[in-house]
Formats: structure tokens, sequence, C-alpha cells
């Protein structure tokens, strides 16, 4: 059986990259606001921050004096019909942003195959080493009690 050298396994497999940056520098523009939309909408700080404009938002229309309210009933109507709207649109943004890191996860466990693949041949090759050693160890001790049962 042959033993791979160091610089064989290293020219077997080709240096590892940061998938991270691998991922980050093939993303378009788009793909990048995507992701960022993804980030902070898909937050409890964001859900806060909408559920508490909707509440000032309907509490100023419905309880604020008739002449101070700037969207009285049915209006208000009309607003939860846009949020509505609003949520249809973030929905299929959401699901991109979603897909890009699904990639990103992909390229991620590909990295780490590569690097488990890498290891198991050096740890392989360690031990095929370290078979021989013991099997010339062995013969080395053959020969030394060969000499010492001739004296």
């Amino acid at each position: 059986m042959k033993i791979d050298s160091l610089a064989e396994i290293k020219e077997q497999f080709p240096p590892l990259h940061n998938t991270n940056q691998t991922h980050r520098s093939r993303l378009s523009p788009l793909e990048k606001l995507g992701l960022l939309v993804t980030d902070h909408v898909g937050t409890m700080g964001f859900f806060f921050i909408i559920l508490l404009w909707t509440i000032l938002w309907l509490g100023w229309n419905i309880a604020a004096p008739q002449k101070l309210r700037f969207d009285p009933y049915p209006a208000f109507v009309l607003w939860l019909f846009i949020s509505n709207l609003i949520q249809l649109h973030l929905l299929p943004l959401l699901m991109v942003g979603q897909n890009i890191q699904s990639k990103h996860a992909e390229l991620r466990s590909d990295h780490d195959y590569q690097t488990n693949r890498k290891a198991e041949k050096e740890i392989e090759t360690i031990i095929l080493h370290l078979e021989n050693q013991k099997e010339l160890m062995n013969e080395l001790l053959k020969r030394v009690e060969n000499l010492e049962k001739k004296k």
C-alpha cells in the first residue's frame, strides 16, 4: 500500500477558501437587498414596530377628537387592506432571502465535506506511517534480540 506524503495530500486537496466570502462575492445587488430585508424584517423588533404603529394608527383614528383624525372610519379599513398588501409583497421577498441563505448553507456544507475528506486522508496517512514505524520498530527489536542471543 502506497503512503502519500504531505505534499501529495496538499496537491490532491487544494487549499480551502472562506465560504462566507465566496458566497458574499457571488451575490447580485438585488440579492443583497433581499438578504437585507430578510435579515431586518424577520426580527421581533420589526414585528413590534409594525404592531405599535398599527395600534397607534387605529387608536388615534378611533379615539382622537373628530377634527384631529386624519384617517377616520372607514379609512382605517383601507389601512388594514394596505397592510395585507404589504404582507403579500413581503412574503415572496422573505422567501427569496431564505433561498439565498439556503444556498449559503449548501456552500458551507460542501466546504465542511471537503475539509472532512482532507482530514480523513491526512489521518489515514498518519495511521499508515505509524503502522510502518511499528513494523520497523518490531524489526529493529528482533535484530537487537538476535544480537543479544548471539553474544
